[in-house]
């Protein structure tokens, strides 16, 4: 595929995503009253746009492997963070979650308060001790509700073959909420880079790793997340076919 094929396919997604966006926030806004699962419920049809518009513009579609290992129940899911991709794909592919995000996105008009009506976790970065017991408190109220709780252990998005310290809130959470772990890679930031314009044609492949069990120590619990989670995400990304492409290394 040209590179000017690849920027026009590029252009009809993001207007589309946008207009979309605007479209179904401003005639579902009014949700925003109702119970949090209609919410979650009116994000879903959103998200389901986006991704269906993804498709048909720039031909990026994904698949999820693993799925036998996700543990009946609610768990704590640490995800490699790549792209905006697994930020929307999550409401859709999992069943009422809660995702641990920056307080900050909460102030974006609509989007921002389906966002906190959904039910997510909103952290401060600068809030140190107090945003550590923030987060811990409102993750033990989802999973008294059943749900699962979805944290990005490095923090931020991450390029592909880029790797960031992880952070003290996912050891916080092993250890109160007394929770299986479960990893997850994925190779999104292939196709769909941060801050990238272009997005590539391909299958995005998020993998379910076999969960970690509650009562491991802290180092040793952080050591295992680490290689699990890094070993198969070089993997997918090493794996990873832009269709009709070559693959930049």
């Amino acid at each position: 595929m040209s590179g000017l094929a690849l920027w026009f396919r590029s252009l009809c997604f993001n207007l589309g995503w946008y207009a979309g966006s605007v479209v179904i926030a401003l005639a579902g806004a009014p949700i925003l009253l109702l119970p949090r699962r209609a919410v979650v419920a009116w994000a879903r049809v959103w998200i389901t746009f986006i991704l269906w518009w993804l498709r048909v513009t720039c031909r990026l579609t994904h698949r999820i492997v693993g799925v036998e290992n996700l543990p009946k129940g609610p768990a704590i899911i640490a995800c490699k963070h790549q792209s905006s991709w697994e930020t929307m794909a999550f409401t859709l592919l999992f069943d009422d979650i809660a995702i641990i995000l920056k307080r900050e996105l909460l102030f974006i008009p609509i989007v921002g308060w389906a966002m906190a009506r959904a039910g997510n976790i909103a952290v401060s970065r600068g809030d140190g001790a107090n945003a550590l017991r923030g987060l811990v408190r409102q993750a033990k109220a989802a999973a008294a509700e059943g749900r699962s709780i979805v944290i990005f252990p490095e923090g931020t998005r991450v390029a592909p073959g880029d790797q960031k310290p992880y952070q003290v809130g996912i050891a916080a959470l092993y250890r109160q909420l007394d929770l299986p772990v479960v990893p997850m890679a994925l190779n999104s930031g292939v196709f769909w880079g941060r801050r990238q314009f272009i997005k590539w044609p391909g299958t995005i492949t998020l993998e379910v790793l076999p969960s970690i069990a509650p009562g491991l120590g802290r180092e040793v619990f952080m050591t295992t997340l680490r290689e699990r989670i890094e070993t198969a995400t070089a993997r997918l990304v090493d794996n990873a076919e832009r269709t009709g492409t070559k693959k930049e290394r």
